[in-house]
């Protein structure tokens, strides 16, 4: 257990680091020296997301399962591949990582405000249509998503090839849509930490980001068992059938095999 936390901690802040340092670095830094536009910004800042993911998936998810999100850690206990001891000691890990990622971008970007932090309203690029009931749906959505294929990528039984590259892209996807209403979050530890250390508003804006993609994880995880994980049921029934009547018709033919084989031995 205690290499599975240390796993959690330190995927998360790096998480925090690398996601939330490139926001950083990308819209204070690069912009102002090459003035790139805002949809090469976002898209940056999202691969970055992304790539960090894929990377901590291959390395700490043999031990731990790189869960490094709240969000990710519930619904796996609703699915049953974690037990309520080890989701609290992951989610405590996750919170603190997260909070060591976010005081790291402090001490190294001395000067700024907000270190990745999330927000709506005066606080999001969309501040007319991001709402605080806008934020809330968003980020519900984004979870739900970005959860499901999680539970659904990271399942043997689904025999998914590559399930680093295919959650990393998901999470990619997610902050493309979401960058511009919310800077995304789909995971509490990733935003507790930054709005912290960032304070004002966006601490005062942090239960969203909490709450919201805590039950976009919640019913990802109910869609799976009740929907998905049903159809697969049916499915394995379904080829089980399958292999039984091939082996009904086989069977003659491996009499009839049989029969000539003893008959020429016998001639022998």
């Amino acid at each position: 257990m205690v290499k599975k936390m240390i796993s959690e901690l330190v995927g998360t802040m790096f998480l925090v680091l690398f996601g939330c340092g490139t926001a950083i670095a990308v819209n204070a830094y690069v912009n102002s020296v090459f003035n790139t536009s805002f949809a090469f910004t976002m898209l940056i800042i999202a691969f970055a997301f992304g790539l960090v993911l894929m990377a901590l998936i291959n390395t700490i998810g043999r031990v731990s399962g790189c869960h490094v999100n709240p969000a990710v850690t519930i619904a796996m206990l609703i699915d049953k591949r974690i037990d309520i001891f080890d989701s609290i000691i992951y989610i405590c890990s996750q919170i603190v990582g997260g909070l060591c990622g976010a005081y790291i971008l402090k001490y190294i970007f001395t000067t700024e405000s907000a270190f990745g932090a999330n927000g709506f309203d005066k606080l999001s690029l969309l501040p007319v249509v991001t709402t605080q009931t806008v934020a809330i749906i968003i980020e519900v959505i984004l979870t739900f998503l970005f959860v499901l294929v999680v539970l659904s990528a990271s399942d043997e039984k689904n025999k998914v090839e590559n399930p680093s590259l295919v959650i990393g892209l998901t999470l990619t996807l997610v902050h493309l849509f979401g960058i511009p209403f919310t800077g995304t979050s789909v995971n509490p530890a990733r935003s507790i930490g930054p709005a912290l250390v960032s304070g004002g508003d966006y601490l005062s804006q942090l239960w969203v980001f909490i709450v919201a993609p805590l039950v976009g994880g919640i019913l990802a995880a109910l869609f799976y068992k009740f929907i998905i994980k049903t159809n697969e049921k049916e499915l394995v029934y379904e080829e089980d059938i399958e292999e039984v009547e091939e082996e009904i018709e086989e069977e003659p033919v491996k009499k009839t095999v049989r029969k000539t084989t003893t008959r020429k031995t016998t001639k022998k």
